[in-house]
């Protein structure tokens, strides 16, 4: 029987129930019995980035789901990153396409090898179709990463999880950079929509061992994280969302798990501090930054993982970078930072908009890829 289960029997057993808790102590008890039960009580911290980070001698990127494909793309070398497409799929199949992001991570350090996912796509039907189609073994995945608690970037994992439970390691860790990646949220823009919350009970029913990074961290032993990211740039955080505190029925997140000054709110705009940019630094060549969504800013996300690393040079800027609803001034402006900055490769994804890349294309031209799913970039040797 796991913790989880002990915990739920033992509780059974007893014969408490909330009314008993809150009658004993209030909603704070009853808050504390709740996290205990679906393992947050003590939740575990990622290991501290403390020293150098690690080097790895090779990353490949595979984009697992993003917005649309090209089956005819041809494989092509930019600079030093080779990009292999995934082609033409057979007759009766086909990789598909929505608004959401999903990338597979496959690092390689001697002859030790990590394969982790960062983030699952709007949903478990895409990204599990995605997975199989591109031969990713889900019994390989040595690692989880969420960047951050908007659904189109966690509405496929615990359908994943679901599918796949019997495959999957035992206590496999997901990597979050907070407790607001648990808060439920509504989409903003226009009408109100419901934007979903993710199950905790259903993490710990897959036995998926929750890994807070609050701070920067290693991830998996290869990777880091850069932490929260401060928005020291041009850059504004946009909020097309908004999240409610508490846990109703289950789910939710803690309020005193929460940063101070949202613990007494009940529903805050998002402004993303719990997002994770996810980096690696590959041996002769330099960072990459993997911007999931990028909503603390492209530019002070990577300012961020090179104050971080004391790395300096920086190989490839990949994943979301959250333009598409910018003005193009402000876009003009991100162009020109990245220009400063000077990555040898910048591959735009998911909710970075036509307007950058057309910039990019046009100003950076020598260091863009077109990125399709399927697709997947190899750095270094």
């Amino acid at each position: 029987m796991s913790r989880v289960d002990h915990d739920l029997h033992a509780s059974h057993e007893s014969g408490l129930s909330r009314r008993d808790v809150l009658c004993a102590g209030g909603a704070a008890m009853f808050s504390s019995l709740v996290a205990t039960l679906l393992g947050g009580a003590q939740p575990a911290r990622a290991q501290a980035l403390n020293g150098p980070v690690p080097e790895v001698d090779r990353l490949a990127v595979r984009v697992v789901t993003d917005s649309y494909q090209l089956a005819i793309a041809p494989n092509m070398k930019v600079g030093e990153v080779e990009v292999q497409r995934f082609g033409m799929p057979p007759a009766g199949r086909s990789l598909l396409g929505e608004f959401g992001l999903a990338m597979h991570l496959e690092s390689r350090r001697g002859e030790e090898t990590r394969n982790m996912l960062l983030d699952f796509g709007f949903t478990a039907g895409t990204l599990n179709n995605n997975l199989q189609m591109l031969g990713i073994a889900p019994e390989s995945i040595d690692a989880l990463i969420l960047s951050h608690g908007h659904y189109d970037h966690f509405g496929g994992l615990v359908g994943f999880l679901q599918q796949n439970r019997a495959k999957l390691r035992s206590e496999l860790p997901l990597y979050v950079g907070g407790e607001e990646c648990f808060c439920s949220r509504e989409w903003t823009i226009g009408k109100p929509e419901d934007f979903g919350v993710l199950d905790r009970k259903a993490l710990a029913e897959a036995q998926v061992k929750v890994v807070f990074a609050e701070t920067p961290a290693l991830v998996a032993g290869h990777a880091f994280t850069a932490g929260r990211i401060p928005t020291t740039s041009f850059e504004k955080v946009l909020a097309p969302s908004r999240m409610t505190i508490g846990v109703k029925d289950g789910v939710g997140c803690f309020p005193d798990k929460l940063p101070e000054a949202k613990r007494t709110a009940s529903v805050i705009p998002d402004d993303f501090e719990h997002e994770l940019a996810t980096c690696f630094n590959v041996k002769g060549r330099g960072l990459v930054l993997l911007a999931s969504c990028g909503h603390r800013g492209i530019v002070n996300s990577v300012k961020r993982a090179m104050e971080v690393s004391g790395v300096k040079k920086v190989h490839a800027v990949a994943g979301g970078f959250h333009l598409a609803p910018q003005k193009e001034d402000y876009v003009r402006e991100t162009v020109s930072a990245l220009k400063e900055i000077n990555p040898d490769c910048v591959i735009p994804m998911h909710c970075t908009g036509e307007v950058f890349i057309s910039m990019v294309q046009k100003e950076m031209g020598d260091k863009f890829v077109r990125s399709y799913t399927g697709s997947r970039y190899v750095f270094g040797a």
